[in-house]
């Protein structure tokens, strides 16, 4: 016997049981070491932070990092998957700040770089038990009991073992250059962090008039950032473009750009004036390079004069220069601009820094302390933005030419959401543009999904690759191992504890912590000078610290060599798209350079997931949906079942609840209500599929076609799984769960009300046993919780959710279906023609139900006849069936369906109107008048229709028509597939009769459910009200009876639960009680 099987929709609560069982049978273990010895499929997880919660987008990723790798364990891989924690880094940093009270650099060694560190160590373990309760609600399968940890000696001594082999190819470097920095945290970041903070800002540029030296005339330069004036040494012009000397109606005389003057000096046009400038003079921009100017500010000159050998204030020449926006003349201020240190470069122009490294206006400036580019944070706390104040002090000095707003998209620090600034500083590199070929080829070795991610974002990302800003000036993080001699500069990179205790002499090297202030107690003695050797400030990125897990989880090179490189590319990588410039770039780029590898072999990015409304979730937004919340109301399997089927995984998702139950009812009710079914009538027959055997030779064409609709699921999904193609997959699962439920089951179900146990009834019943058993297979690494609960009881009864028996064990029966291999298509059961057939079936069905909507005839009315033009006709076989489904009388295959239906043309105005504008109503009226079928002939004969109309000759095609089907009266018609359906809609005296009585019957089967009764119980009925419907249920009692197991119908008296109905427009009071 099977246990009973609820039909409430209560999946979150046999979601916990299965979570326990999986849980205390140690069944993901136990998936992972029964496939030990097989091909290995490897898959790495990218780090959470431990000390942020997880949200709505982490259900997403788990989901399908979850779902690939059950799928291919069940395809007989061996799949070992490590879960791992990122442990480093600001956001660790800012936590801890956050809850001691301190803020900033400057406090936090006033608090001591020991104990913060100690916090540190601490803090990031913050939720991590929610992350694990996460990972197992959602039902997301890794070893989170020996997990990768980036802050653990091993893991960073791997990361100084792969530095130094960096350092060893001469590819780890300083460099003094402009960086993307924020002065909020004190710290560069490198390319890839910066394109993930962008943010929207609308501000006020600055168009200002620079002195032209010795001359009458002002260089009119734009920038968008007037804060760094202070800093300008020099103005840039494009050498290739025309520049203009004009006289404007201000009364002053301007340098700028041709081609951007109109756009620059129309607000200076007056009602009086016709044009706002007077030409003087054309020149090449060559023509204007060494030209000199004054300097805004004195400190600035004060500044510059400082530089010996140094030049400032004069007219640059580069083609980085464009005409699309500004005046043509750029300002430079080389340390605040990757192209403006660069042509400061190359004309040796002085280096003039005027905010400090905390990204305040330097004392020598008129704006000492102002906030070059303060956050939202820091203006509501009273600091001041130099921006306005310098674009006020121009203005006060006619400087000022004018100050347009523009919005564009600016980078803030992805973890504190401070502005950036382009900072020039000294840096530690890594330089990647040395391996820029081999990564872009190694990235054609990578199967993106989608390709457009691959070949696009990621590949253009590498095509302008830069160097990896590497070190941050910061505390808890991978030290940066460069030990650099204070006495001759002399560096050598450390890459290993054993290498630092023979280097230093200290044996303590072999057991000390790796972390700031430990690691730079180590003092190694100068090969070149003897003087004492110190480790560098930095720590590392901490993006390096998730790409090196690879080779760092196993502590490689030092342990687990072999097993590295058995396992290494990883065969499969997930998660959002925002990765592209982050995990997937740091794997890519650390891989590539170790081991001139691509680090992984198929990656699916995922899009981020928004509200219903498409918006961005955040808690400010109040539209934020706690994943806790939503996995308690629906469940994880129906959560995780909208985020495969609701879009591609790369698209962005919106989450709607109500999406969500909509595909649980649809896909999970619909699966667990065909299961509850089966076991209901298997345990009314006490039917066990181990004592009978199905035989092919009888079986019905519903049997053949649901079996090999099966097999040939199992074919497409398997196919879609195995290429990464989940929403295909989830189709193909649905369209099969939907085939056997509202198919083949309704279509049989008298089968298994049949007495006795006849070999047809057995066939229907090891036919949906299997159906089900196969179909929760395919299912299982998609929603692996619903199906594991219908697997444990079809397949393990009253041993569910225990641990396997010795007689279990001898029968071979997996404890888990998770356990199970992946269904095989059984090729030979595929009956093409079959499911074909069956289909063109469905589809005459569904437009015959369209029919009887539009006619507004229910499905229980009897019709006389229906009327079908298809391709070709069906057997006799599934005649009756479409005559049963539709409760018509008649089926009718016909070539020609004009006695019943016409069509109605009218004009497409938007290709028609251009064409015969003048004729249109000619032509409308012409089009009324047609005989549709004749026109509709001529039409699919010719392709066109000609006529006269207007005085014009006129020609249309099926594009230039709405063609719409007419039904004649009596006759409703839908037209779909290629297909035809006419259904005759004249009810007749007998054909109500009979309507009235499957009313009757429906009401007495809805009254039996809502009472509770089971399904063989037997009952008594009673009907007071119309007379005419008592009397036609006096000429159908025994039909009446039957079916709804009475075994008397009382008249004008009333049994227990009485309720009155309208039935087709006649009332009638129905009883029912069980005897």
């Amino acid at each position: 016997m099977y246990n009973k099987v609820q039909t409430d929709m209560n999946f979150t609560g046999r979601e916990k049981q299965v979570e326990e069982f999986w849980k205390n049978e140690n069944i993901f273990d136990k998936s992972v070491e029964e496939r030990d010895g097989n091909e290995i499929y490897m898959f790495y997880d990218g780090p959470p932070t431990a000390n942020g919660k997880p949200h709505i987008g982490h259900v997403l990723t788990r989901a399908i990092k979850d779902m690939i790798p059950r799928y291919r364990t069940m395809k007989g891989y061996q799949v070992p998957r490590k879960a791992g924690w990122d442990t480093h880094g600001l956001p660790v940093e800012l936590e801890v700040e956050k809850a001691i009270g301190i803020n900033g650099k400057d406090q936090i060694e006033a608090y001591g770089i020991e104990p913060f560190i100690k916090k540190c160590r601490e803090s990031v373990w913050k939720y991590k038990g929610m992350w694990e309760d996460f990972s197992g609600t959602v039902g997301f399968w890794a070893d989170m009991d020996h997990p990768y940890i980036t802050y653990e000696d091993d893991y960073i001594e791997s990361e100084w073992w792969a530095l130094s082999e960096i350092w060893k190819r001469k590819l780890l470097y300083k460099g003094f250059k402009v960086v993307p920095y924020c002065p909020r945290c004190g710290t560069p970041l490198s390319s890839h962090e910066v394109a993930q903070g962008y943010k929207t800002l609308k501000e006020r540029t600055a168009i200002v008039r620079f002195q032209v030296k010795g001359e009458d005339a002002y260089f009119l330069a734009w920038t968008t950032t007037p804060w760094t004036l202070l800093s300008n040494v020099a103005l840039c012009v494009n050498p290739e473009e025309t520049y203009v000397k004009v006289k404007a109606v201000d009364g002053n005389v301007y340098y700028l750009a041709k081609a951007l003057a109109d756009r620059v000096l129309s607000k200076l046009k007056t009602k009086e004036s016709e044009s706002a400038y007077e030409v003087l003079e054309e020149m090449a921009g060559k023509a204007l390079e060494f030209k000199e100017y004054e300097p805004l500010y004195p400190c600035t000159r004060e500044a510059a004069d400082k530089r010996k050998n140094e030049k400032a204030f004069f007219v640059v020449c580069d083609t980085y220069v464009t005409m699309t926006d500004g005046t043509g003349i750029v300002h430079i201020a080389p340390a605040f601009g990757e192209d403006d240190a660069r042509v400061g470069r190359k004309y040796n122009i002085a280096f003039v820094q005027m905010v400090d490294e905390k990204g305040r206006m330097k004392e020598e400036t008129p704006f000492a302390g102002m906030r070059a580019k303060p956050s939202e944070k820091e203006l509501q706390e009273g600091e001041k933005s130099a921006d306005p104040a310098v674009l006020k002090d121009l203005e006060e000095k006619n400087l000022l030419f004018d100050a347009p707003k523009v919005e564009h998209d600016y980078p803030h620090c992805w973890r504190c959401s401070t502005p950036l600034l382009y900072y020039a500083r000294e840096s530690w590199f890594v330089k990647v543009t040395a391996v820029k070929d081999e990564l872009v080829e190694n990235n054609k070795k990578i199967n993106w999904v989608p390709k457009s991610i691959g070949e696009g974002r990621f590949g253009d990302w590498l095509e302008n690759i830069q160097d990896w800003g590497i070190s941050r000036n910061r505390y808890w993080g991978t030290p940066l191992n460069i030990w650099e001699c204070q006495g001759c500069g002399h560096q050598l990179s450390v890459g290993s504890r054993k290498e630092l205790a023979e280097l230093s002499g200290d044996q303590t090297a072999l057991t000390v912590e790796l972390h700031r202030p430990y690691i730079d107690r180590f003092v190694i003695r100068c090969p070149e000078c003897g003087k004492e050797m110190r480790r560098v400030p930095e720590v590392i990125d901490c993006w390096f610290d998730s790409g090196a897990m690879p080779f760092a989880q196993l502590h490689y090179p030092f342990e687990n060599q072999e097993l590295f490189h058995k396992e290494f590319p990883a065969s499969f990588i997930s998660e959002a798209v925002d990765q592209t410039r982050g995990w997937f770039y740091s794997l890519h780029a650390e891989a590539t350079l170790l081991f001139h590898s691509p680090a992984f072999k198929n990656v699916i990015v995922m899009g981020l997931v928004q509200d219903e409304n498409g918006q961005k979730m955040s808690k400010s937004k109040g539209n934020a949906v706690d994943p806790f919340d939503a996995l308690k109301t629906y469940g994880a399997d129906a959560i995780r079942w909208y985020f495969y089927t609701n879009s591609a995984p790369w698209l962005p998702s919106r989450f709607s609840g109500k999406a969500v139950q909509e595909g649980e009812r649809k896909f999970l009710g619909t699966l667990w209500n065909t299961y509850a079914f089966y076991v209901l009538y298997a345990n009314i027959d006490d039917f066990d599929v181990d004592r009978h055997t199905l035989n092919k030779d009888t079986l019905s064409v519903m049997d053949r076609w649901i079996l090999s609709r099966m097999n040939s699921m199992i074919r497409m999904t398997d196919a879609a799984l195995n290429d990464y193609k989940i929403p295909e997959a989830g189709k193909t699962l649905a369209k099969f769960v939907d085939d056997l439920s509202n198919w083949y089951v309704r279509r049989c179900r008298e089968r298994f009300w049949a007495k006795g146990m006849e070999q047809d009834k057995i066939n229907a019943y090891i036919t949906l046993y299997t159906c089900l058993l196969n179909v929760c297979k395919c299912a299982a690494p998609m929603v692996p919780f619903i199906t594991e609960a219908i697997y444990q009881n079809l397949v393990r009864k009253e041993n569910a959710f225990l641990p396997l028996t010795e007689e279990e064990k001898q029968r071979k029966v997996r404890e888990s279906i998770h356990l199970c291999d992946y269904p095989k298509a059984s090729e030979e059961d595929v009956d093409a023609k079959l499911e074909s057939d069956m289909e063109e079936v469905l589809d005459i069905i569904v437009l015959g139900r369209a029919c009887r909507n539009a006619a507004n005839r229910k499905n229980r009315q009897p019709l006389a006849a229906m009327f079908v033009k298809a391709g070709q006709s069906v057997g006799s076989y599934y005649v009756d069936i479409i005559k049963e489904e539709l409760n018509v009388k008649e089926v009718r295959f016909t070539d020609d369906v004009r006695d019943f239906t016409s069509y109605t043309f009218k004009p497409q105005l938007r290709t028609v109107g251009p064409k015969y504008g003048k004729s249109l109503g000619a032509i409308k009226e012409y089009l009324q008048e047609l005989d549709g079928n004749a026109a509709m002939d001529e039409l699919n004969e010719k392709g066109e229709l000609r006529f006269t109309a207007g005085g014009a000759e006129v020609v249309l095609t099926k594009e230039d028509l709405l063609i719409d089907v007419t039904q004649k009266e009596g006759f409703m018609s839908e037209e779909d597939y290629g297909i035809t359906v006419v259904i005759d809609t004249n009810l007749t005296p007998e054909l109500m009769d009979e309507g009235y009585v499957a009313e009757i019957i429906s009401k007495i089967q809805t009254t039996r459910k809502e009472i509770g009764l089971e399904v063989m119980d037997h009952i008594r009925v009673s009907l007071t009200g119309s007379d005419k419907l008592k009397a036609v249920v006096e000429n159908q009692v025994e039909p009446i009876t039957t079916k709804v197991l009475a075994d008397a119908i009382l008249f004008d008296t009333d049994v227990k639960n009485a309720k009155e109905w309208d039935i087709n427009g006649e009332k009638l009071r129905i009883g029912v009680e069980k005897i």
